[in-house]
């Protein structure tokens, strides 16, 4: 099979590759091809590969091109992976969204709705490139905002493109972990929402909902990441572990201000620290996976870092420092290329799953995997509190697809007026000002 990667030149591409060389299985990937607009980055992700695959026999062959429609033709899968206006980009959405003295993450509130705004058209030309050279080819979306990208796209490519998250199985399981259960694998996690924004509302082992049991005990969910953000009483408030996303909502006044106090910008600090690498890659003589596995362990140990000074939970634990996305999308790869059926957390189309959204409507929740692609589970209904944020931040989502699609200005204002954590017109008209100052790829709203 040809695995075409875009974003190739992306610093946790080495993290796909290291799951592909435990892969001997008849019909495994046996060819990569990294597609990035920037040749040094695709030089210094190479060398890391080629540093990994050292004494693996079968270890998937690699090549790396700027020209999309090469990279693309042929394809049987493509991971979508790129990164619009890179890593300066990261950081400017949060500078202008924090001088407006509201949050700037890049997937939450305004920084979401900019990195969206900028990245949408990019990823419906890449759909719609894939649909004419490779109509064969499965999407697994990597792109944030994921369910805004992944519902931009399969608007031109169906049910073909899915967007994944390690955000839920991370979830589900730390929640495994600190209940005993031995093997994760064998829990059923009711989980529903979008992207970024979901709640566990179940955790089944063997017919029995174990989540009661956690959320009676104060010391259990004392005892690992959402608990230590979230506080113990406000999950039995809830009835339900959120995704850890949902601190910048349930605690967004404490998130901005921690951010604007901060000495860097999550985006500003990762500029910096791959910049370093990068750099550092640019001497032949560098050791390309020392340096690499250094960078990561850093930029690992330093995720939501001030959303947990925030709330006091201290340092995250060494088990939650081992990433996963790519683990969920090899599993996702594997069962359709192979019909190994098996069950996912993924951003899919809505279908009847929930019946406040409409059937187009991009969602995260449990879905059946097999040779067909991903089939969305039936789910209860969300409780009001969770119905009203989800169809808010859908209705936000739809605007940002609808500026996109037009270019305009007005609907971009309007997409961030209704977000919740924008709270005032005036705002968002200054919101879409200072973007389009410093994004060049913006400049098609008018």
């Amino acid at each position: 099979m040809k695995l075409t990667i875009l974003g190739g030149g992306g610093f946790r591409v080495p993290l796909v590759y290291g799951a592909l060389l435990q892969d001997h299985a008849e019909g495994r990937v046996a060819r990569v091809v990294l597609h990035d607009l920037d040749a040094g980055r695709l030089s210094a992700v190479t060398r890391v590969l080629a540093e990994q695959a050292a004494g693996v026999p079968d270890a998937p062959e690699v090549s790396a091109t700027t020209d999309l429609d090469e990279a693309l033709r042929g394809a049987d899968f493509v991971f979508s992976a790129i990164r619009v206006g890179g890593l300066e980009g990261r950081a400017n959405d949060e500078r202008v969204a924090l001088a407006e003295g509201v949050l700037g993450q890049e997937t939450v509130g305004a920084g979401g709705i900019a990195y969206g705004l900028r990245t949408v058209p990019v990823a419906v030309d890449i759909a719609r490139r894939v649909a004419r050279l490779a109509p064969d080819a499965w999407v697994i979306n990597f792109t944030n905002p994921a369910g805004l990208v992944t519902e931009a796209m399969s608007r031109h490519l169906g049910d073909r493109v899915i967007g994944i998250c390690d955000s839920p199985v991370g979830l589900g399981r730390r929640i495994a972990r600190v209940l005993g259960v031995k093997n994760p694998a064998e829990a059923w996690i009711d989980y529903v929402g979008l992207n970024h924004l979901g709640w566990v509302r179940g955790l089944r082992v063997a017919g029995r909902d174990e989540l009661p049991r956690l959320l009676a005990d104060p010391d259990l969910l004392g005892s690992f990441e959402e608990g230590k953000l979230f506080g113990a009483d406000w999950l039995r408030s809830l009835g339900a572990i959120p995704n850890e996303y949902l601190h910048y909502y349930y605690f967004n006044r404490e998130a901005v201000r921690a951010y604007q106090q901060a000495e860097k910008t999550r985006g500003a600090f990762l500029h910096d620290q791959q910049a370093r690498f990068y750099a550092e890659m640019r001497n032949p003589d560098a050791p390309a996976l020392t340096a690499w596995d250094r960078t990561r362990a850093e930029r690992e140990a330093t995720y939501m870092a001030e959303n947990r000074e925030t709330a006091g939970a201290g340092e995250r634990d060494e088990d939650d420092l081992s990433g996963g996305y790519e683990k969920v999308a090899l599993a996702l790869m594997r069962a359709i290329a192979r019909d190994e059926r098996t069950t996912l957390i993924l951003n899919v189309r809505n279908q009847r799953t929930l019946s406040v959204l409409d059937s187009d409507a991009v969602i995260e929740v449990p879905c059946l995997v097999d040779a067909n692609g991903a089939h969305p589970v039936t789910v209860d209904p969300l409780p009001d509190h969770a119905t009203g944020l989800v169809c808010a931040v859908k209705a936000v989502e739809r605007e940002v697809l609808a500026a996109a699609d037009s270019g305009s200005r007005t609907t971009a204002v309007k997409a961030f007026a209704l977000h919740p954590l924008v709270d005032s017109v005036n705002v968002a008209r200054r919101l879409v000002e200072g973007y389009t100052e410093v994004h060049p790829g913006l400049a098609y709203l008018r």
